[in-house]
């Protein structure tokens, strides 16, 4: 029988795919590439790590893989790296926060994930796979810390120029680290700003409005929502001006995976809402980004509907 198509969502309910059951994309990233909106995100069940979904409206999603599982073939490539896909006790490593860009020069998707051994979050890495199609089986090339340095909640972002940076907490979370990217996104270049030392910052977005750069955060509460922040720069190597608050106390009970810009004036703010004591009832929330000259403004919208035969998204209170 044909799932009939989905027009609307609640923020903070559970989102099912095209065949009914659960979308499993939390702390994740979305690509959009040859007319497809491409989402990955943590999927924790069994032996998967990351699963991978696929929309043209962003309310119908089906999926297509498990793009990540401790099944996934390993191979080396200049950097070194631990290529281990489960730990010393035989049981799952963690993945998490997933990111995948397109590289155009390369022709790779190339994935970038937070990395712990399963055991402890000691390890405080980063980890790399890549593939030659958005939504296949994607090849494991092993976990590092950059330059020796801890890291953990990460994002990647793409400037208009294909000039990829990755941005991840260090130092216990006490920092967030800025890295250039190699063109072909499989090492950093260098690291090109420390932010806001000992301010506990984590989960970074990025996004990029009218050649300015804005990057949202978290503060460091584990499950627990905290107040959201943003900064601005002229540039992604900074400086990086001061944070402010950005919606309420709890960010409306969410914390930042990722920002989507749709158009040149359409950005829309993909959170999680996690829940602590039940991991698989956490939910997501979309919100736009509304902006009052430069600063942007996140209100709370319960609904958001898609108009028919349109791609227009409305929110509703």
């Amino acid at each position: 029988m044909e799932q009939a198509q989905n027009n609307q969502l609640t923020n903070g309910g559970i989102w099912n795919d095209s065949s009914g059951q659960p979308i499993h994309a939390h702390g994740g990233h979305m690509l959009f590439h040859d007319d497809y909106y491409y989402w990955y995100g943590e999927d924790r069940r069994d032996d998967i790590y990351v699963s991978c979904y696929r929309s043209k409206d962003l309310f119908n999603w089906e999926f297509r893989n498990h793009i990540l599982t401790t099944s996934t073939p390993a191979a080396p490539i200049r950097v070194r790296t631990n290529l281990a896909l489960v730990n010393d006790k035989g049981g799952k490593v963690n993945l998490e926060r997933p990111k995948v860009l397109f590289n155009t020069v390369t022709k790779k998707f190339v994935l970038w994930v937070h990395y712990e051994n399963g055991n402890n979050y000691n390890d405080a890495a980063c980890a790399i796979a890549t593939s030659d199609s958005p939504d296949s089986h994607f090849v494991y090339h092993g976990s590092f810390n950059p330059y020796g340095y801890m890291s953990r909640d990460c994002t990647l972002f793409q400037d208009d120029d294909g000039t990829a940076y990755f941005i991840s907490a260090a130092r216990d979370n006490a920092d967030l680290h800025i890295y250039r990217l190699q063109k072909d996104y499989l090492n950093v270049e260098s690291l090109v700003g420390k932010l806001w030392q000992g301010e506990y910052r984590e989960v970074p977005a990025v996004f990029k409005r009218n050649g300015k750069y804005y990057m949202l955060t978290s503060f460091c509460t584990g499950w627990d929502p905290n107040q959201g922040k943003y900064a601005m720069a002229d540039t992604m190597d900074g400086p990086w001006g001061m944070l402010s608050d950005f919606g309420d106390e709890t960010t409306y009970r969410t914390q930042p995976a990722f920002v989507l810009k749709r158009t040149a004036e359409e950005y829309l703010y993909f959170a999680d809402r996690w829940n602590g004591s039940d991991y698989f009832q956490s939910s997501y929330v979309v919100l736009p980004i509304e902006f009052n000259e430069d600063i942007p403004i996140l209100n709370d919208y319960s609904t958001l509907s898609l108009e028919e035969d349109t791609l227009l998204i409305h929110f509703e209170r």
